[in-house]
């Protein structure tokens, strides 16, 4: 795989998200209590809303529109509620964050 640098553990928040962009489409980057790292689409498979924004408990994330909530292992929605959106693979290197775009790239295809 081919790993794109996008920043440090410590530039997201505990239970939190930062966005990157990327020409895919917007990938969220969440941080659990437990500083682990996961990577999945920006979108809720609901209604589109932005899961960056979303409330992280355990290694699910809570969508802020509709309270759908998201596991960030599998990008299924949980409970009775339908749908997934893609996960991509994040390798951490000491403090340092990568991501794997052509995992994403090559599902779109």
């Amino acid at each position: 795989m081919n790993w794109i640098a996008i920043g440090t553990i410590s530039d997201i928040p505990r239970r939190g998200a930062r966005c990157v962009a990327t020409p895919q489409g917007k990938i969220a980057v969440f941080r659990t209590a437990d500083d682990e790292v996961f990577a999945i689409e920006d979108h809720c498979p609901h209604k589109g809303g932005p899961l960056s924004q979303g409330i992280v408990h355990g290694a699910a994330v809570t969508c802020p529109l509709h309270n759908w909530v998201i596991s960030l292992e599998t990008g299924k929605a949980l409970g009775a509620d339908e749908g997934a959106v893609r996960t991509i693979p994040v390798k951490r290197e000491g403090e340092r964050l990568f991501i794997a775009l052509e995992a994403l790239a090559s599902r779109a295809a």
